[in-house]
């Protein structure tokens, strides 16, 4: 076996295509195989299949995966077939897609690695490529996926937003909690952000009235998009997002009265903390401040009393959550009293927690992800890009990838 068939192999070339030449450039660091096609073939035609003569060809290159230090391109005369019925057509290789300037191979590579989280610039370093090349191939195969993903047994919904830049720029994402992945990302976060959700979801075979229940913060815009988009969901508010409301008042209470009171200062982050999370020192300095602290050590509580209403039952959340308001919205504290007016505004959806069972933590991690792999590639330079980011790492598609290591059968060539 000649070097020529060892490369033919490794391409999982099939009859008529053949490696021709194999070309070394030390200096350019480069390997060129010329592929060419045994005389005389003929291949499907690429609209009726049905087998014909070659009318002319083409000359075209690709980039391939390296071998060993080199970089390797593939070079061929792309044949156009002469149909009877349907005319002249240019033939499907069976190594690359229309169109690129890439191998499928090569292709799976940047996917792949796009799925692992490195970034465009990463991956221009290790292939030696223009970033706007690679961007065009991961943009090119999220959309595809895209079109295959079925969203019909999607029942539950977390929405939430995340920031895409500095100012006003944000992302909306749309999570099935079930499955854990991202089902569709937008712009903005307005109430139109879930009109365009539902558009999309009906898009990929999902029904409005199949989803029965939203997780969701307290935005009203988003409030109105489900109201008006979803009817027969029970929008449940994030408890995460309901502790983070106690403790925005809880620290307004301890700043103010940090000005009078110098034994509060330095101990913003214990009392934000989970009373079971706090380590020694924190547990001695809220106990210390308790004594001459009041009104934060009052507040304190009423976070506690609103982070232990998670603990009931159903019934007993019920009747707890309106004992709690109450006693809020009479609280001498202004924070503590907005909190409580707060809280009784949205008291059904947080009871629907225990129907639902839905938060948004599996969003607030995906938040996570998609900051450090915006902090990772130093941001982005559209939301197109952003948005393509998001699904390789966490939508969880199909993208058919031809195997590193086994090209499919059904990309051979027709003989």
């Amino acid at each position: 076996m000649d070097a020529r068939e060892l490369f033919g192999m490794a391409l999982g070339l099939g009859s008529p295509w053949f490696v021709r030449t194999a070309e070394l450039d030390r200096d350019a660091r480069r390997l060129t195989l010329t592929l060419d096609f045994t005389p005389g073939a003929k291949f499907g035609c690429p609209d009726c299949g049905a087998p014909s003569p070659v009318h002319d060809t083409a000359e075209r290159r690709w980039r391939h995966l390296n071998f060993f230090q080199y970089e390797t391109e593939l070079a061929a005369r792309v044949p156009r077939t002469k149909c009877a019925h349907d005319g002249v057509k240019a033939v499907q290789v069976p190594w690359a897609r229309p169109g690129s300037g890439f191998t499928l191979l090569f292709e799976a590579l940047v996917v792949l690695m796009g799925e692992e989280g490195v970034t465009t610039n990463a991956m221009g370093r290790i292939v030696n490529e223009h970033d706007t090349k690679l961007w065009r191939v991961l943009n090119h195969y999220v959309t595809e996926a895209r079109t295959r993903a079925d969203h019909s047994k999607v029942t539950e919904v977390a929405v939430d937003e995340t920031s895409r830049a500095k100012g006003q720029n944000y992302v909306t994402t749309f999570v099935d909690p079930d499955q854990k992945r991202v089902l569709f990302v937008t712009e903005g976060r307005s109430a139109e952000t879930v009109e365009e959700f539902r558009k999309d979801l009906e898009a990929h075979g999902g029904a409005v009235e199949n989803i029965k229940h939203v997780s969701l913060d307290m935005s009203v815009a988003f409030q109105k998009g489900v109201t008006d988009t979803f009817p027969n969901a029970k929008m449940t508010f994030d408890k995460f997002h309901v502790i983070q409301l106690a403790n925005k008042a809880v620290d307004e209470v301890r700043r103010a009265e940090a000005k009078q009171t110098p034994v509060l200062k330095g101990t913003r982050y214990a009392w934000l903390k989970n009373a079971e999370d706090l380590d020694d020192d924190e547990c001695a300095a809220i106990e210390k401040a308790r004594r001459v602290a009041t009104k934060t050590a009052s507040a304190y509580r009423y976070k506690t009393r609103l982070q232990e209403l998670y603990k009931l039952t159903k019934p007993a959340a019920e009747l707890e959550i309106v004992k709690w308001y109450d006693a809020a919205i009479r609280s001498p504290s202004k924070p503590i009293k907005r909190l409580g007016r707060t809280i009784r505004k949205h008291a059904r959806g947080i009871l629907n927690h225990w129907d639902s069972l839905l938060t948004n933590g599996i969003q607030e991690g995906f938040n996570s992800l998609i900051q450090a792999a915006k902090a990772r590639a130093r941001g982005y330079r559209s939301f197109k890009n952003m948005r393509t980011v998001i699904y390789l790492l966490l939508g969880r598609l199909d993208f058919r990838l031809p195997a590193l290591l086994d090209i499919p059968p059904r990309l051979l060539a027709t003989t």
